[in-house]
């Protein structure tokens, strides 16, 4: 068995020797971790972060005080960051419940801004998430607001409406380059009721799955009655899928109607227009289903997970998700496979309801109470195979293997959106964190960016295990060679000062090995143009040698 550089055995040595840390990062395996940047967007303060493994931040999108997150943000492969956000007051608003949101941003890598798009006002309100599609429009959630006169035209029981009005929500498809909406779907057009027979949408709900019952409650009649809290573009499938926690399910439409089909019951590849192509996880919302059916528990970030380990498909056929209140201090991530037959470009039905019975994956942490989240909260499929979940509440991020081993965890030190000194102790909700989100350390992105350290979020932070991870050059060994340039570009030079040969090993900073060659006598040209901008250990027979900084 190779034996891995002296710098990743300190990974086991961090906690005995330098104590238990409450906030930032609490454990990391280099070894068995994902490599790359966690893009933050804590809740109750304005600032982006883009972190290291280490905790460390190494770039941030600062914004105004004035301002909170509303409530997600992306980073394109082009360097730009979309970002939703609201004003920090909002005790005048119309139209306000929790995720809620007014503003979509598009600011690039410097933080200058460069589109903007709001809408929240005695109509309709932008919340929670948005979804970058590859064309570079934006699909939005939003709330319209339908007056109690209206929702009873509906068929929507007056018992049901505790707050005289309803907030359904819809999706609209914004082109920045045009600042145009260009394609809505609204669930209004997809109602059915068993309510009242003398008013619209009258019909058995039970015979139509693909329509929405318009009284079915879980939020004790309030206006906001869907509260779709996720939204994820296919585009392999021209297909949208939302996240519903108050039905507990998660629906899927179809992308490729007009906004005219949309509102109709034909059209689109699946030739239903904008009727339900997919529905799944209570089935009693369309009445073949009792609460032992039930498989989602108010669930947040429901996305299609993205196949990387097949370099030659784009898309598994898979979904993910975060299942909140799966019982009492329990929640689970879940990975489930949907039956699209793409010959009928449909989702069929088995014993009259969607499949499937089970979920292909079930997974929570050792200790279920550290991610129980009855809220917020993510999972993100990673290219190793690992999880990274996000337990919203605690604002506690861990990443998993699939043997169910904890190699990163990570505390958002932040209390009420103000930074919090190292060993310091949080309470539930102090540091609400909606999603958390790795990105490649080869991101396009970070391409040619400056990823170096710039400090910790929390105050007062516990440097010592991160900086055990550089490990000690030896002097004694530059009467062999010297290496420039350093820092280095495109090429790195080894110069020999004797004739004697010798075996040369570099390592990345995660202990991996990205040349080894045998050489003596005059000079060596490596090529390093693919290598990340970052640390290198460089070992001559065996013994650290001398680091180098690739920039």
């Amino acid at each position: 068995m190779k034996k891995l550089p002296f710098f990743l055995l300190l990974v086991a040595l961090w906690g005995p020797a330098f104590g238990q840390p409450t906030v930032g990062l609490l454990s990391y395996d280099p070894s068995r971790a994902y490599d790359g940047y966690n893009l933050l967007y804590p809740l109750r303060q304005p600032n982006v972060y883009l972190l290291d493994n280490c905790g460390r931040i190494v770039h941030m999108w600062e914004d105004d005080a004035s301002f909170l997150p509303g409530v997600v943000a992306y980073l394109t492969p082009d360097g730009y960051l979309v970002k939703t956000k609201r004003p920090a007051n909002f005790l005048n608003d119309p139209i306000w419940a929790g995720g809620g949101g007014a503003t979509v941003e598009i600011r690039d890598w410097d933080n200058n801004l460069l589109w903007s798009f709001t809408q929240n006002d005695s109509l309709r309100r932008l919340h929670h998430d948005i979804e970058v599609m590859p064309n570079g429009h934006i699909l939005m959630i939003s709330w319209e607001l339908k007056t109690a006169d209206e929702a009873i035209a509906a068929g929507r029981d007056t018992a049901l409406l505790s707050q005289g009005k309803l907030w359904p929500d819809y999706i609209l498809e914004v082109d920045p380059q045009t600042d145009s909406v260009v394609w809505e779907w609204h669930v209004w057009d997809h109602l059915i009721q068993d309510f009242d027979s003398t008013k619209a949408n009258y019909g058995d709900v039970a015979a139509h799955p693909e329509l929405v019952d318009l009284n079915w409650d879980t939020n004790n009649g309030k206006a906001d009655w869907m509260h779709v809290n996720a939204i994820d573009y296919h585009p392999e499938l021209d297909q949208i899928m939302i996240s519903v926690p108050t039905f507990n399910e998660l629906w899927i439409i179809d992308h490729s109607t007009t906004t005219e089909e949309a509102a109709g019951h034909s059209g689109g590849l699946s030739g239903r227009g904008g009727d339900l192509l997919y529905r799944w996880g209570n089935p009693a919302t369309y009445r073949r289903g009792t609460a032992d059916d039930q498989k989602l528990f108010f669930q947040h970030d429901t996305h299609w997970v993205r196949d990387f380990l097949d370099p030659g498909s784009t898309w598994y056929d898979r979904i993910a998700l975060f299942n909140n209140r799966v019982g009492p201090q329990l929640s689970t991530a879940n990975i489930l496979t949907p039956p699209f037959d793409p010959a009928t470009w449909s989702y069929p039905l088995t014993d009259s309801v969607w499949a499937p019975a089970a979920f292909d994956l079930v997974v929570t942490h050792p200790d279920t109470a550290r991610m129980a989240s009855s809220i917020v909260s993510s999972v993100q499929v990673l290219p190793n195979d690992n999880l990274l979940i996000c337990s919203g509440r605690h604002g506690y991020s861990f990443e998993m293997t699939p043997e169910g081993d904890i190699v990163w965890e990570y505390v958002t030190p932040l209390a009420g959106g103000q930074p919090v000194s190292q060993g310091d102790t949080l309470e539930l909700n102090d540091n609400l964190t909606f999603r958390i989100t790795r990105y490649p350390a080869d991101y396009p992105a970070f391409a040619g960016r400056d990823l170096s350290p710039k400090g910790y979020i929390e105050l007062n932070p516990d440097t010592t295990f991160c900086d055990q991870l550089l490990p000690t050059v030896e002097p004694a060994m530059p009467e062999l060679a010297r290496l420039y340039p350093n820092p280095a570009d495109d090429r790195l030079i080894v110069e020999w000062l004797t004739e004697a040969p010798a075996e040369v090993a570099i390592y990345d900073l995660l202990g991996r090995e990205m040349t080894r060659f045998r050489a003596g006598g005059g000079r060596t040209y490596l090529d390093i143009s693919h290598w990340q901008p970052g640390i290198y250990f460089v070992q001559i027979n065996g013994r650290m040698a001398q680091k180098v900084m690739v920039r």
